[in-house]
């Protein structure tokens, strides 16, 4: 996905009627950031307030972060340009899609520097409205779903906080892991927390840390290479969840490019300043090695059971070289 900054104006004065004849007040309402998106592109205010969390809002070049903030100087919009590669969901109906996400690609646009992501095939198959329901890592391979309108986005989020949408993940990981075991440590933002976005924590309920539970059963073992093939059943949704209690549980997830690594380390491989052999090396994959295999949920009277169709085992061990 291409970007590029489109002008809305310079000081905003085009956007003043008779500007001249306003009050000192009545121009700084209609300077504030809020107010010169929605005469500029005929928004609401929640979307121009969206767009501002974005982050996709500039002012001389700076970023615009707060909606009543006075805009004076040339004003500016990232605009996302969609470059679809002919992705296809598996699933498809008149409300939601899902899709078998590519490890490596973002689930939605990032930032100004965002390239190609899902985004691009799900505004080029169901315009602008449509809209993933929850996000998988960028490394995170498998279904995602997609809502295609407002009311289907707002009902799978309350599926979503009822827990009523059962997911099941695959991943390959260090080690002989037990026949079935379960992870319900809390966790929550890193102390250490950066820019890098480096790692969530496990935390007690009584510093902060909040409730998460993780089932876990062992499908296959790799004498050879001391590594599991193990099915997650995350039962609460918290970010990085399965990756940080199999961590913590001493069975890093092959491949994973944050936990148990130097920053150094980590700001390489989120680079991509770091060769596929040394990555593979250091942390025993060119991948993490972790994919969204299922999502079973009920939806409108009717009741989905949708399956990757990937062979993700083998594609897990060509990660390692083999």
């Amino acid at each position: 996905m291409a970007y590029k900054k489109i002008k809305l104006a310079n000081f905003a004065n085009e956007f003043l009627p008779s500007a001249n004849a306003l009050s000192d007040e009545a121009k700084s309402v209609n300077l504030r950031a809020f107010k010169v998106l929605m005469n500029a592109l005929g928004v609401s205010m929640s979307e121009a307030q969206k767009l501002i969390d974005k982050r996709r809002l500039f002012c001389n070049g700076e970023v615009v972060s707060a909606k009543n903030q006075i805009l004076r100087g040339e004003v500016e919009l990232i605009s996302y340009e969609n470059a679809p590669r002919g992705e296809k969901p598996i699933f498809d109906n008149q409300n939601f899609a899902i899709f078998d996400k590519q490890s490596g690609i973002l689930s939605h646009p990032n930032g100004r520097n965002c390239g190609y992501n899902l985004c691009d095939e799900i505004w080029h198959l169901f315009g602008r409205k449509a809209c993933v329901a929850h996000r998988l890592d960028k490394e995170t391979s498998g279904l995602i779903l997609v809502a295609k309108n407002t009311k289907t986005l707002t009902a799978f989020k309350t599926l979503f906080e009822k827990r009523l949408i059962k997911k099941e993940y695959l991943a390959l990981v260090r080690g002989q892991t037990p026949r079935e075991f379960v992870c319900d440590e809390p966790m929550n933002l890193g102390a250490a927390y950066d820019e890098v976005k480096t790692r969530m924590r496990i935390c007690p309920l009584s510093e902060g840390g909040k409730e998460a539970r993780t089932e876990f059963q062992t499908l296959e073992f790799f004498e050879d290479l001391n590594a599991s093939l193990v099915l997650a059943r995350p039962l609460t949704g918290r970010q990085h969840q399965i990756r940080l209690h199999l961590f913590h549980m001493k069975h890093a997830i092959l491949g994973e490019p944050l936990y148990g690594l130097e920053k150094t380390d980590i700001e390489r491989i989120l680079d991509k300043q770091m060769s596929a052999t040394e990555r593979v090396k250091l942390t025993g994959a060119k991948r993490l090695c972790l994919h969204s295999n299922r999502l079973a949920f009920e939806f409108e009277g009717k009741n989905y059971d949708i399956q990757s169709k990937r062979n993700i085992k083998a594609e897990f061990l060509r990660a390692l070289g083999l």
